[in-house]
Protein backbone atom coordinates (compact mmCIF):
# COMPACT_ATOMS: atom_id res chain seq x y z
CA UNK A 1 0.00 0.00 0.00
CA UNK A 2 1.27 3.71 -0.93
CA UNK A 3 1.69 6.42 1.10
CA UNK A 4 0.64 9.68 0.26
CA UNK A 5 2.52 12.13 1.82
CA UNK A 6 1.46 15.24 3.73
CA UNK A 7 1.14 17.85 1.77
CA UNK A 8 2.57 20.30 4.36
CA UNK A 9 5.63 18.61 3.79
CA UNK A 10 6.36 17.51 7.31
CA UNK A 11 7.61 14.44 6.92
CA UNK A 12 4.61 12.38 7.82
CA UNK A 13 2.08 10.71 5.75
CA UNK A 14 -1.33 12.58 4.91
CA UNK A 15 -3.88 9.67 6.65
CA UNK A 16 -1.58 10.73 9.75
CA UNK A 17 -0.87 14.07 9.45
CA UNK A 18 -3.44 16.91 8.61
CA UNK A 19 -6.36 14.01 7.12
CA UNK A 20 -7.83 14.04 10.04
CA UNK A 21 -7.73 17.77 10.38
CA UNK A 22 -9.06 18.00 7.93
CA UNK A 23 -12.01 15.57 8.23
CA UNK A 24 -12.96 16.71 12.04
CA UNK A 25 -11.43 13.72 13.74
CA UNK A 26 -9.18 15.81 15.54
CA UNK A 27 -8.00 19.04 16.12
CA UNK A 28 -4.61 21.18 15.81
CA UNK A 29 -3.27 21.24 19.01
CA UNK A 30 -0.87 23.92 18.11
CA UNK A 31 -0.48 27.10 15.72
CA UNK A 32 2.14 25.18 13.92
CA UNK A 33 -0.37 22.22 13.44
CA UNK A 34 -3.19 24.73 11.92
CA UNK A 35 -0.95 26.46 9.44
CA UNK A 36 -0.49 23.28 8.14
CA UNK A 37 -3.09 21.80 8.18
CA UNK A 38 -4.86 25.08 6.34
CA UNK A 39 -1.91 24.73 3.74
CA UNK A 40 -2.84 21.13 3.15
CA UNK A 41 -6.60 22.56 2.79
CA UNK A 42 -5.42 24.73 0.06
CA UNK A 43 -3.78 22.33 -2.16
CA UNK A 44 -6.52 20.13 -1.40
CA UNK A 45 -9.68 23.09 -1.70
CA UNK A 46 -11.34 22.16 1.16
CA UNK A 47 -13.33 25.81 1.93
CA UNK A 48 -15.09 24.42 4.66
CA UNK A 49 -12.25 23.64 6.74
CA UNK A 50 -10.60 27.12 5.87
CA UNK A 51 -13.41 29.11 6.94
CA UNK A 52 -14.38 26.53 10.15
CA UNK A 53 -10.29 27.44 11.25
CA UNK A 54 -10.63 31.43 10.40
CA UNK A 55 -11.01 33.26 13.58
CA UNK A 56 -14.63 35.03 13.43
CA UNK A 57 -13.22 38.42 13.41
CA UNK A 58 -11.52 38.10 10.48
CA UNK A 59 -13.57 35.35 8.16
CA UNK A 60 -14.48 36.23 4.73
CA UNK A 61 -18.03 34.60 3.61
CA UNK A 62 -16.14 32.50 0.99
CA UNK A 63 -12.91 31.24 -0.08
CA UNK A 64 -12.15 31.28 -3.61
CA UNK A 65 -9.76 28.57 -5.68
CA UNK A 66 -8.28 29.35 -8.91
CA UNK A 67 -8.05 26.49 -11.32
CA UNK A 68 -4.81 27.34 -12.92
CA UNK A 69 -2.91 27.35 -8.74
CA UNK A 70 -0.86 24.54 -8.05
CA UNK A 71 0.40 24.45 -4.36
CA UNK A 72 4.50 22.76 -4.63
CA UNK A 73 5.58 22.96 -0.72
CA UNK A 74 6.08 24.66 2.39
CA UNK A 75 8.54 25.52 4.51
CA UNK A 76 7.82 26.86 8.38
CA UNK A 77 10.52 29.53 9.03
CA UNK A 78 9.76 30.80 12.32
CA UNK A 79 7.09 30.22 15.19
CA UNK A 80 6.57 32.47 17.84
CA UNK A 81 4.37 31.13 21.27
CA UNK A 82 1.19 29.10 19.73
CA UNK A 83 2.22 26.52 21.79
CA UNK A 84 -1.01 24.50 23.17
CA UNK A 85 -1.36 26.07 26.86
CA UNK A 86 -0.82 29.86 24.61
CA UNK A 87 -3.17 32.28 23.60
CA UNK A 88 -1.55 33.19 20.34
CA UNK A 89 1.29 32.82 18.59
CA UNK A 90 2.76 33.62 15.23
CA UNK A 91 4.09 30.69 12.77
CA UNK A 92 6.27 32.52 9.65
CA UNK A 93 6.16 30.44 6.20
CA UNK A 94 6.61 30.42 2.98
CA UNK A 95 4.47 28.40 0.30
CA UNK A 96 5.40 28.05 -3.26
CA UNK A 97 3.24 27.75 -6.20
CA UNK A 98 2.66 28.00 -10.06
CA UNK A 99 -0.07 29.65 -11.48
CA UNK A 100 -0.26 28.97 -15.28
CA UNK A 101 2.83 27.59 -14.96
CA UNK A 102 4.56 30.34 -13.73
CA UNK A 103 6.27 29.96 -10.16
CA UNK A 104 5.81 32.13 -7.29
CA UNK A 105 6.48 32.09 -3.37
CA UNK A 106 3.69 33.45 -0.65
CA UNK A 107 6.23 34.67 2.12
CA UNK A 108 3.97 35.77 5.54
CA UNK A 109 3.97 35.87 9.19
CA UNK A 110 0.63 34.58 10.17
CA UNK A 111 -0.94 35.17 13.36
CA UNK A 112 -3.42 32.54 16.00
CA UNK A 113 -5.38 32.87 18.41
CA UNK A 114 -6.57 30.35 20.94
CA UNK A 115 -10.22 30.47 22.09
CA UNK A 116 -11.75 27.95 24.00
CA UNK A 117 -8.91 25.34 23.42
CA UNK A 118 -9.30 25.67 19.70
CA UNK A 119 -6.45 27.34 17.14
CA UNK A 120 -7.91 30.01 14.84
CA UNK A 121 -6.26 31.87 11.79
CA UNK A 122 -6.60 35.73 12.28
CA UNK A 123 -4.67 37.52 9.75
CA UNK A 124 -0.95 37.50 8.28
CA UNK A 125 1.61 39.77 7.21
CA UNK A 126 3.02 39.14 3.91
CA UNK A 127 6.60 39.70 3.76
Amino acid sequence: MEVTPCHCQSGGAFAVCCEPFLSGTAIPQNAEQLMRSRYSAFVVCDEAYLLATWHPKTRPSRVRFDDQQRWLGLSIRNTEGGAAGDQSGTVEFAARFKVAGKGHRLVEVSRFENIDSRWYYLDGEHL
